[in-house]
């Protein structure tokens, strides 16, 4: 960062534990991992904003660092006592620097991946679109802004998959074990998203429908909580244009294309 600048931001409130982010990890693992393995050089992927705990960003690097070695994790902080923390944890492909949206990488880095968890939920809506602006100049071509909210312990987290060209999923996730419905979640939302869950808005319809093919689904039950969801998340794929498939639908976690559930303008 250059002398004399400020970080891009506000501080959080940096609540954070263990395990929490799991389930976006296991996600960009998963089928979000081309996008490391097609990268030419090491790949950054910075943890923006991670609290007061630096043990989301070291989680992130161990999760990732079995799709990519070589993956650079890079947590970053508005709060220089925050980074001060996680300095003394750094280790080849993990370290910690000052800065917040703006995402200063030495040399002038790009990040292949920018997770945002539980970070803009804290801001006002209207400032949502110049944040994402801000980190989506900084993406490589094939990069990914993850902006994302969850519970304390990671039990229900949702979260906008954002290009350089725009938003293009929302995706929930949620432990099934204990789950009475599905709309559940929404309390959970990005802060894109949780103004927006009234009727007559298309994030509302999804969450009404999930729930209903939830309800159909009870007698599935029986054999437990996945096949259930994975015969609720099959029947609402005929209405709604779900990204995934049964091998993310077995996690309690289904995607779809943000067009179908963005907020109608205003």
């Amino acid at each position: 960062m250059p002398v004399g600048s400020r970080p891009v931001g506000t501080i959080t409130r940096g609540t954070t534990n263990p395990n929490r982010l799991l389930r976006c990890d296991r996600w960009l693992a998963g089928p979000q991992a081309w996008r490391l393995r097609r990268a030419e050089a090491p790949p950054v992927v910075v943890d923006l904003g991670y609290g007061a705990s630096p043990i989301t960003a070291v989680e992130l690097h161990d999760r990732l660092a079995t799709v990519r070695p070589d993956v650079e994790v890079v947590g970053i902080e508005i709060d220089p006592d925050r980074v001060a923390a996680g300095r003394p944890l750094e280790r080849p492909g993990l370290r910690f620097r000052l800065g917040g949206f703006e995402v200063p990488l030495e040399g002038g880095g790009r990040p292949t991946v920018v997770r945002a968890f539980n970070v803009l939920r804290q801001y006002d809506e209207s400032e949502v679109p110049g944040a994402w602006a801000l980190v989506q100049e900084r993406l490589t071509e094939d990069g990914l802004l993850v902006d994302g909210t969850c519970d304390e312990i990671g039990r229900r987290a949702t979260w906008v998959a954002v290009e350089r060209g725009g938003p293009v999923s929302l995706t929930l996730s949620m432990r099934l074990r204990g789950l009475a419905q599905p709309s559940d979640v929404a309390e959970r939302l990005p802060k894109a998203l949780i103004h927006h869950n009234v009727p007559g808005e298309p994030i509302h319809t999804f969450l009404q429908d999930l729930d209903r093919a939830w309800a159909h689904a009870a007698p599935q039950g029986a054999f437990g909580a996945r096949q259930r969801f994975l015969t609720m998340a099959s029947s609402v794929a005929a209405d709604w244009p779900l990204l995934d498939s049964p091998s993310r639908w077995r996690l309690g976690e289904v995607t779809v294309a943000w067009p179908a559930v963005a907020p109608t303008p205003s």
